[in-house]
């Protein structure tokens, strides 16, 4: 896992109390600061920093799962962990910046139980997260609808072929591609509070003006432009939620988050049934109607979240979300010192604070979280591509519009649940790498006989069997997706990471889109012995990148247990190496 390592933190001491508060402060977001290592900031007193006899939790007492608390679980029990705020000589080094929007809430003193902890994230799960996911749903309905739309004649009406469909694909990917970083950039710069609802409210407006589309021309606009403006959504999520949810929650949180996109893909179904059926209404085609529909629809969840999204867990009280906020004092001191305790980075930038071109640079050429990046280009595109043609085939098949958008049901209730399934299970085992491989070694098989078996001529409900076991795999991205944001280390890397990670992503999007072309259709043999090759190679990949993060944390840590106590903490205090490039870093893997 990755981790900061300073001083030993006793943990024993006896019982004073339980915390006592910080003095309020100015909760303005206004000002700058930089990232902890990056350069000298405004610090809070320090005699806010200290050490304290009030008990601390037991690391190996932390129960993450509802499945691991048994009768034997004490949830009375003091919940705050160990830190390097806990040592008056390491805690220095850590200080909050006095610009930072939650400082007035940062007290090392603070103490509180697993009951409030637990109750307090359910809370934030019901306020934060479920409408994030909400939101998701609405990005992945007004990008993925173009597949509903290809079994209503929209491909005939338009004039459009294979290659055009895949053209399209191919310029909203790369539209979204290019957007991703700019967009963090203007959220980092902004607020994800205030950005991402605009963004929302803009895409659905192109969306809605799809129902005009009058041929390839039009048709490729709209798709560049959906991809520019919904470019970024996902990246400025993530640094988002990151606010609010340590890093073990985050990872789970977002295979929450990503099974909200299939479950958009069943609703979306559905919706495709019903609307698609509105064919000749005012003498308009089913997929006219689906596009405006469906991006009014969208329009209103973005102006809901202008209210529904708070800047920060301390900044959360205002006139349409109640004068008093979301949350108590006590509730908004546990929120920001349990996850700032884990990860003392996160207080590196204030959540209005833009990223000069300089941290930019720092941050792309962090080679360190490449291997994640080449990750992010080639793991899901072994079962992208077929993904994408799903409905496609089924009607080569022979099965009608209607039972076609049903049939893509089944997969995707399945990925869901093989998808939460992975998540908990790298979590719980502490394993990221082999358990993000996990998705190769399902597909494999499922590969090598489509790749044998020309599944246009054996018995149609034996194809759909098998499309439907191979669309079912575990996807590792939000663990992958977590996995970065550990491993990035400050906000500053974190906010560029998480843009670059989605970006190589967009991109394997953009080849798995062209992998399969007119002149190898309908079986797509050439195609699929891509998938196949990509396939294993990606498993060699994942290898590599086991050994390198193993090979790096091994030479820090030579280098490390080598310094004496004096040198660790004269190190602390002097060294300008910053976020993973730290000697006290260790990378998850």
């Amino acid at each position: 896992m990755s981790t900061v390592i300073a001083k030993d933190v006793n943990l024993s001491g006896p019982n004073t109390g339980v915390f006592s508060r910080a003095p309020a402060g100015d909760t303005s977001s206004h000002g700058s600061s930089a990232d902890l290592s990056d350069e000298k900031t405004p610090r809070a007193k320090t005699s806010q920093v200290h050490a304290t006899g009030a008990p601390l939790g037991v690391p190996a007492a932390e129960k993450r799962f509802w499945f691991q608390r048994d009768k034997s679980f004490d949830a009375t029990a003091i919940a705050t962990q160990p830190s390097v705020f806990d040592d008056p000589d390491t805690a220095k080094q850590y200080q909050p910046p006095a610009t930072w929007e939650n400082i007035h809430r940062f007290d090392p003193s603070a103490r509180w139980t697993w009951a409030e902890e637990y109750k307090l994230i359910r809370k934030i799960d019901w306020k934060i997260m479920v409408w994030a996911c909400i939101m998701f749903m609405a990005l992945e309905l007004d990008r993925a609808n173009l597949q509903q739309a290809v079994t209503d004649n929209f491909l005939k009406e338009l004039h459009l072929t294979t290659n055009d469909f895949n053209l399209g694909n191919t310029v909203f990917k790369l539209s979204f591609l290019c957007a991703e970083l700019p967009s963090q950039l203007v959220s980092k710069w902004i607020g994800p509070d205030r950005w991402i609802p605009a963004q929302m409210v803009l895409w659905s407006i192109v969306a809605s003006c799809q129902f005009w589309l009058d041929g390839r021309k039009s048709f490729l606009i709209c798709r560049s432009l959906l991809g520019i403006i919904q470019g970024g959504f996902i990246p400025d999520i993530i640094l988002y939620l990151s606010y609010f949810y340590k890093h073990h929650e985050l990872s789970l949180r977002l295979g929450f988050f990503w099974t909200a996109m299939s479950i958009a893909d069943v609703l979306a179904a559905f919706l495709a049934f019903g609307l698609l059926h509105m064919r000749g209404v005012h003498h308009y085609s089913g997929w006219r109607w689906l596009f405006l529909i469906e991006g009014l629809l969208t329009l209103v969840i973005g102006l809901v979240s202008f209210v529904l999204m708070p800047p920060s867990p301390t900044q959360t009280a205002s006139t349409l979300r109640g004068k008093k906020g979301w949350f108590t004092e006590r509730e908004e001191v546990i929120i920001i010192n349990r996850v700032i305790r884990e990860d003392p980075t996160k207080s590196g930038m204030h959540n209005r604070q833009p990223i000069t071109p300089k941290l930019l640079w720092k941050s792309m050429s962090d080679y360190d979280l490449w291997p994640l990046y080449i990750i992010g280009l080639l793991f899901q595109i072994p079962e992208t591509t077929p993904t994408q043609y799903l409905t496609q085939t089924l009607k080569g098949l022979g099965f009608d519009t209607f039972k076609t958008n049903l049939l893509v049901i089944p997969s995707t209730v399945a990925h869901m649940i093989t998808m939460m399934a992975l998540t908990y299970f790298a979590e719980v085992v502490g394993e990221l790498t082999f358990t993000s491989m996990l998705g190769q070694v399902w597909a494999l098989p499922f590969l090598v006989y489509i790749y044998k078996v020309d599944i246009t001529k054996i018995n149609k409900w034996s194809a759909f069997g098998i499309m439907s076991a191979l669309l079912s795999f575990p996807s590792s991205h939000p663990i992958q997706v977590a996995w970065n944001s550990r491993n990035a280390n400050a906000v500053r890397s974190r906010t560029v990471s998480a843009a670059l990670y989605n970006m190589f992503v967009q991109a394997s999007g953009i080849i798995a889109s062209n992998i399969y072309r007119a002149d190898d259709a309908p079986r797509y043999k050439r195609g699929n012995r891509v998938l196949l090759s990509l396939c294993i190679t990606n498993m060699g990949i994942y290898t590599l990148t086991k050994v390198y993060y193993v090979w790096r944390n091994k030479s820090r840590a030579k280098k490390w247990d080598a310094m004496s106590e004096v040198e660790r903490l004269e190190y602390l205090a002097t060294t300008k190496d910053e976020g993973n490039k730290r000697l006290d870093f260790r990378f998850a893997h």
